[in-house]
């Protein structure tokens, strides 16, 4: 949208100008399927005289009023923003419009659930979204006080920020426009209506601000604050999904949580209740309302799911719990610090799963998942210093990335090591208190933790938190004719695009079979070591005897990648499922992949080790992204002329690895999902026709809904389904999920992705679940040739796509379109040749394309290195 996107100087200038005191917003959401009523009373002080805007996405402006002087909308309101003169010191704006309902999960989206026509609403408001529902000052410093009153049906549940209060009957509504008042024949009696009026919140963001309505079904529970109060706990669900949902899992999960952070924090709780509400087509996997957190339903298990799932569903519920504190409480002042909002909470969220619930083993998680994601995102071309510099709005919204989550998180947890936990924990909670319902700069956070720790953090903040890139670390031993090692040192290098050498706290461990002989590797010896610079003697292990296996970053205590030395790697190798720690063995898992996409070793000997040793991982989340792994590495980083046969190996394999498993065990489903996509042969095809069907039926393994869609979609990418059959997997299984579902499905067919590519770009109006399910299904392939014709199309959409969808969807199918499975010289160059042709193109979209490239220039290296 034109004008849309706000930048750091205007967000800048305009909190020079103003303080907001209070937003009045009233919602009408009675009108409709189209439209609802907003009317926005903001109250602020100004310098006199000034001018400035107020932000607004709205199809009508009906009625502007600022301190009694009505204001010509057509005049004053334009690019999603309305201009503001004249201002005095004391300011009273009133705005009247009408706003549009999104099925693109941002703003207000609207879901009409298929199994019973019942509507649900949610807002989604980070980062500049909470324009589309009322007229506001949208960037984070301008933090106000709001007042919700919403006028919705009478039996809906209607949540916001605050408590709920008694709702009061309303007016009935009057019939859409147009409508025959002739009696009953002209269509259904209105619904009653009843109006909700909130109280006030505290000081907040708009970005935090939230309203969900519907008639969702709700559990409810409570928890003990150390501040004596007893907060309300609710958890919220569709009225169709209620049946699948486990509230007892998701409450005790947040009072964990709860006691958690209050004790680490020594701050109570801020808020006054705390709402949990899983909403359909939600983008993200969550968002930290102040108070009234919303998740995606996909943590609603309608079907078997992993353990590593489950898990993530605790972590996500954890993290967000973290930001009622840090974001909410304590707010950025511009969006470049929003990666210590994201890294702090993925770091505490860690933390407290492994320390507060059942997954102790969270920070093996967070090696597997967090620091894989990091390490590649780190090396991109669009890679950014942890503290990025946000210019504006377009650079926010894809910076939502690696970096700012997984890799910030990474670097705290060495901040933690290096100051200590007990002076870490003390420096946010004095941070907390002393800010408190304020905006804060990365510095203010710095201060608190060097006056609780001693240390001077300013060399630490520029080396890691100003420079991009990530470091490699690897071993330089000497042996002696005895086993001993007479010489031992850590090299350290970077790339050259980003050639920062950094501090680096971490362990190194021994890892041996015991002295009776037995076959698990364990830990025989650990040293904590600081290093700096090229090269770092480490004096501690002279004279010790070598074991089996060294291994650097110990304890997963650094950010950096890590290599192994020969003799470990090559029993690391053999050995990998008899290393008993199974965070030693994440990193090992961790090391090896890092190598193969750095092009040092071969694919198809990674193929090897996982198939090796993935069969007695116990870490489920280990197990999943090396699962992933395999498969970027069978169909694209495997040389061309050997993927099939790879490919064909690999589904063999992991067909064995599923009848072998225990009978109902996390692996054992794992790896018939994986199955189901790598099939690739007749017999693949045989082996899941009978699944489907009931005629192969491994004991333990149920084929429920979900997995029943992913063994059709395995059918319909060899051509041995059609849409008949999916049509009748949708006839069983009417659902929003079920729709997701035969969208990837029909996607997934060889001969459908023209069709795909056609509808996603012709069709306008579909849910933003459609579209992601449907780029999911188009990316699906075994033979990549099937993309080949689409190389032209989908660089002559690109701006198109820019220019006409919302942010989000734009980013979905910029991504989800790119034909990357071909992995060839030819889309290297085809997209070489657009970027250069667009030099003055918006950043954003350049920085999403040349990852694209980025991803395929990584593949061809890789493919290098296999020959």
């Amino acid at each position: 949208m034109p004008g849309a996107n706000l930048t750091r100087q205007e967000a800048a200038q305009r909190a020079a100008l103003l303080a907001v005191d209070s937003y009045d917003v009233a919602l009408d959401l009675t009108r409709g399927a189209e439209v609802f009523g907003s009317t926005t009373v903001i109250r602020f002080t100004a310098t006199p005289g000034a001018s400035t805007f107020v932000d607004l996405v709205a199809p009508a402006v009906h009625e502007i009023v600022l301190n009694g002087r009505s204001i010509d909308p057509a005049a004053a309101f334009a690019d999603s923003r309305i201009a503001i003169d004249a201002l005095a010191e004391q300011n009273e704006l009133r705005v009247v419009a009408d706003c549009a309902y999104t099925n693109t999960g941002e703003g207000m989206h609207r879901f009409v659930d298929p199994v019973d026509d019942e509507v649900y609403l949610y807002t989604q408001f980070e980062v500049p979204d909470s324009r589309r529902v009322f007229a506001v000052f949208e960037q984070p410093d301008l933090k106000a006080r709001f007042r919700f009153t919403v006028t919705a049906p009478a039996a809906w549940q209607v949540l916001s920020n605050q408590p709920t209060p008694a709702p009061t009957p309303a007016p009935t509504p009057a019939p859409p426009t147009g409508s025959d008042p002739a009696g009953p024949a002209a269509g259904p009696t209105p619904t009653p209506a009843a109006t909700w009026a909130f109280e006030p919140t505290p000081r907040l963001s708009s970005y935090v601000t939230a309203l969900v309505a519907g008639p969702y079904v709700a559990h409810d529970g409570r928890v003990a604050s150390v501040d004596g109060r007893t907060i309300p706990l609710r958890t919220l669900v569709r009225r169709s999904l209620d049946r699948h949902f486990d509230p007892d899992e998701v409450l005790a999960a947040t009072a964990a949580g709860f006691g958690f952070f209050e004790r680490a924090f020594a701050v109570p709780y801020p808020f006054d209740k705390y709402d949990q509400v899983f909403v359909p087509e939600f983008n993200a996997g969550a968002m930290e309302n102040a108070g009234l957190v919303t998740f995606s339903e996909r943590y609603v298990f309608r079907s078997k799911v992993s353990d590593a799932v489950r898990e993530r569903r605790v972590s996500t519920i954890l993290h967000e719990l973290a930001h009622m504190w840090f974001g909410d409480l304590v707010t950025m002042k511009w969006w470049d610090d929003l990666w210590l909002n994201e890294s702090f909470a993925e770091f505490m969220s860690a933390l407290a799963t492994a320390e507060a619930t059942a997954w102790h083993d969270a920070w093996t998680t967070f090696q597997a998942s967090e620091k894989s994601w990091a390490y590649r995102q780190d090396q991109l071309p669009s890679t950014h210093p942890i503290a990025a510099e946000i210019a504006d709005l377009d650079d926010v919204a894809v910076n939502f990335d690696g970096i700012t989550y997984a890799k910030g998180a990474s670097v705290l947890k060495q901040l933690v090591a290096w100051v200590g936990r007990e002076h870490f924990l003390a420096g946010v909670g004095a941070y907390f208190a002393k800010h408190a319902w304020g905006n804060t700069r990365l510095a203010d956070l710095l201060r608190e933790l060097e006056a609780t720790s001693g240390r001077d953090l300013t060399t630490w903040s520029k080396a890691w938190l100003q420079t991009a890139g990530v470091n490699t670390l690897r071993p330089e031993i000497e042996i002696d004719a005895h086993g001993r090692i007479v010489a031992f040192a850590i090299r350290q290098s970077a790339p050259a695009d980003h050639p920062t050498l950094r501090p680096h706290r971490l362990a190194i461990g021994f890892y041996d079979t015991d002295e009776a002989g037995g076959d698990a590797f364990r830990r025989i010896h650990r040293v904590e070591v600081d290093i700096d610079g090229p090269l770092t003697r480490v004096r501690e292990l002279m004279g010790l005897d070598r074991p089996q296996i060294i291994l650097l970053n110990d304890d997963d205590l650094a950010y950096a990648k890590i290599r192994l030395d020969p003799d470990s790697l090559a029993v690391a190798s053999k050995h990998l499922a008899d290393i008993a720690d199974p965070l030693a063995r994440a990193v090992i898992w961790g090391a090896a992949w890092d190598a193969v996409r750095d092009g040092e070793t071969s694919a198809r000997d990674y193929v090897r080790l996982v198939l090796t040793n993935i069969g007695r991982e116990t870490a489920s989340t280990t197990v999943r992204i090396t699962l992933a792994q395999l498969a970027l590495a069978t169909k694209s980083y495997v040389r061309p002329d050997l993927r099939a046969q790879t490919l064909a190996f690999v589904g063999d394999r992991l067909w064995r690895l599923a009848q072998e498993a225990e009978p109902g065990s996390d692996n054992q489903f794992q790896f018939a999902k994986a199955f189901a996509h790598l099939a690739s042969t007749p017999a693949h095809g045989a082996v899941l026709r009978g699944l489907v069907d009931g005629a192969v039926a491994p004991a333990g393994l149920t084929v429920d809904t979900d997995l029943r869609w992913e063994l059709t979609q395995g059918l319909v990418l060899l051509g041995l389904a059609d849409d008949a059959e999916v049509e009748a997997g949708l006839a069983e299984d009417a659902t929003a999920g079920g729709r997701q579902c035969a969208a990837r499905v029909r996607a997934a067919a060889a001969d459908a992705k023209r069709s795909a590519f056609d509808r996603l770009m012709s069709s306008t109006d579909l849910p933003n679940a459609i579209v992601q399910a449907t780029v999911e299904g188009y990316q699906h392939v075994n033979d990549p040739a099937v993309l080949a014709d689409l190389v032209g199309p989908y660089f002559e959409a690109l701006h198109p796509i820019w220019r006409e969808r919302s942010p989000h969807i734009a980013q979905t199918l910029i991504t989800g379109l790119y034909p990357a499975p071909l992995a060839s010289p030819e889309l290297a160059a085809a997209t070489a040749a657009w970027l250069d042709a667009n030099t003055d193109a918006a950043p954003a979209l350049r920085r999403l394309v040349a990852e694209n490239l980025a991803g395929v220039e990584r593949a061809l290296a890789a493919q290098r290195m296999d020959r």
